[in-house]
Parts: C-alpha cells; sequence; structure tokens
C-alpha cells in the first residue's frame, strides 16, 4: 500500500500564530520541529496501518520546513518549490490514500490562521459553484486521480470542513479554535497519539476508490487585488467576470495545476505577507 502525505503547518499541534510558522517569526525554527514530529506521528501511523511506502510533500509556505534529519527515515520526502502541483506534488493514481498533516480552514472560516492559498490575496474560491478552499480542492483532485482522501489532521475548523466535503475521512482534531490566532490546545503527547492511531485506523479501513473523471469543472478566484485579475486573463482559458474575480474551466487535475499557476502569477504581481 503506498501512502502520500501533505503536510501543510497551520494546523500542526501548538501552533497559532503566524510567528509560528512564518519564516522569520521568532518561533518558526520551533514550529519546524513541532511539525516534523506531527508527520512523524502519520507516518507511524501509516506504515502501523499497512503502508509498504510513504511519500510526504513539505506543503507549506517555502515548502522547505520539514527537517530531513528528523523525519522519520523510512520516508521519501519532497521539498522546495517551485512545484507545478504545489500542495500535491508527487501525488499520482499509483497511490492507494492520502493523508492531510497540518491543515486549517478555508478564507473566511474562523479558524486558526484560516486563509485560502494567499492570505491576503484571495478573498475565496469557487469550485462549480461551491465555496472552497484548500482542502477541498486536494480532495477533488486526489479524487480525479482515483485516490481517497484516508486522514486529516488540524483543528477543530478544518476538520469540520473536510467532513463537509468527504464524512468518510478520519479528522484528527489537534486544537479548538478561539479565534484565527488563539485556540485551545489538545496537550502535545495527546495529539500526536491521536494522530498515529487515527491515521493506523484510517490506511486500514476498506476505502471506495473514487471514480476517475475527465468532466470539466469550473473555478472561480477573487483576488484582493484587481491588479492580479487583470494579468490572469493572458493565460488562454482564463476569463475575467469583474474587476477582481477570474474564471476558468478544465478537467482535474489540470485545473488544480492551472490553479497554481494562478498563484505563481500573483505571487510575482505582490508582495503581500500570508496572514493579517
Amino acid at each position: 500500500m503506498k501512502v502520500y502525505v501533505s503536510a501543510d503547518m497551520e494546523g500542526v499541534t501548538g501552533l497559532v500564530d503566524a510567528e509560528d510558522v512564518q519564516p522569520g517569526g521568532r518561533d518558526y525554527e520551533r514550529g519546524r520541529v513541532m511539525m516534523t514530529e506531527d508527520v512523524n506521528a502519520a507516518v507511524r501511523g501509516a506504515f502501523a496501518g499497512g503502508a509498504s511506502s510513504v511519500l510526504v510533500n513539505d506543503a507549506h509556505g517555502p515548502m522547505r520546513n520539514l527537517l530531513p534529519d528528523q523525519l522519520d527515515p523510512r520516508v521519501t520526502l519532497i521539498k522546495g518549490r517551485p512545484k507545478p502541483m504545489g500542495m500535491i506534488e508527487g501525488l499520482t493514481p499509483g497511490y492507494d490514500a492520502v493523508v492531510c498533516v497540518g491543515f486549517h480552514a478555508r478564507a473566511g472560516v474562523l479558524g486558526v490562521l484560516s486563509h485560502s492559498f494567499m492570505g491576503h490575496e484571495i478573498e475565496d474560491i469557487w469550485l462549480d459553484d461551491r465555496v472552497v478552499g484548500e482542502i477541498g480542492l486536494l480532495q477533488a483532485t486526489a479524487a480525479a486521480y482515483g485516490v481517497p482522501v484516508a486522514a486529516l489532521t488540524g483543528d477543530d475548523s478544518a476538520c469540520a470542513e473536510m467532513t463537509e466535503w468527504d464524512s468518510s475521512v478520519t479528522v484528527v482534531p489537534v486544537k479548538f479554535a478561539k479565534d484565527r490566532f488563539a485556540a485551545q490546545l489538545v496537550p502535545v503527547a495527546e495529539a500526536r497519539a491521536a494522530i498515529e492511531a487515527g491515521v493506523e485506523a484510517a490506511v486500514r479501513t476498506p476505502r471506495t476508490t473514487p471514480t476517475v473523471s475527465r468532466s470539466a469543472h469550473r473555478l472561480a478566484v477573487r483576488w484582493q487585488n484587481a491588479s492580479v485579475a487583470s494579468h490572469l486573463p493572458a493565460i488562454p482559458g482564463v476569463t475575467r467576470t469583474d474587476d477582481r474575480t477570474v474564471l476558468v474551466e478544465a478537467p482535474m487535475p489540470d485545473l488544480y495545476r492551472l490553479f497554481n499557476l494562478f498563484l505563481r502569477v500573483a505571487t510575482a504581481i505582490t508582495s503581500n505577507p500570508p496572514y493579517c
């Protein structure tokens, strides 16, 4: 059994503030250790549940947060950017399950460090007219590969968002949002044990393989910055529906790759940090 792990940082055990998750933040180096240990707990669970191999993709920010020398030696790590598929780089139809570690809720939801990909720049995203964030886009793209999401860890808002997209996914809350930069924390040892046990049970559970479809999906993105929206129609197939909203149609996973191109254009145009 091949397991794919996408590792974000905002939903990691004990982390609540930009200082915990942004390079240069006063607690970022400690945050990297916490992230690595949450991933290690998930990896232990995956192997205990029957995984024969585990690929981990560092999916947060600069995508070079995980500490390779402290990571479980049984895993293969993808680190750094840019990556054409961003948070799901390396995922293929050959995998049996996806595990999401350290995820957060979408923009507009009261969750710990909630945002959608670019905290200052993206106001909302819709997939087939349904509001979506990082969790929903990942789930839809994994399904297009025929790979089910088995487990997700993060705060209670992220867990609720995952359940809305797929109620069969095992969710492990490691903190409970009090506000965007405050949470009631699950004790570290308890959280790590829950991650390990939850992932083990999730990968052991037989799951229905999603039906692979090449039908087109609609993706609309509303930006805070009209300048971003004005540049994106230079990409074939992209149209602007108002000053700040762009629309494109394509099948998954092509649509996810195209959206990652949007992010690179937006990054080139803007220089805002990812949180308020």
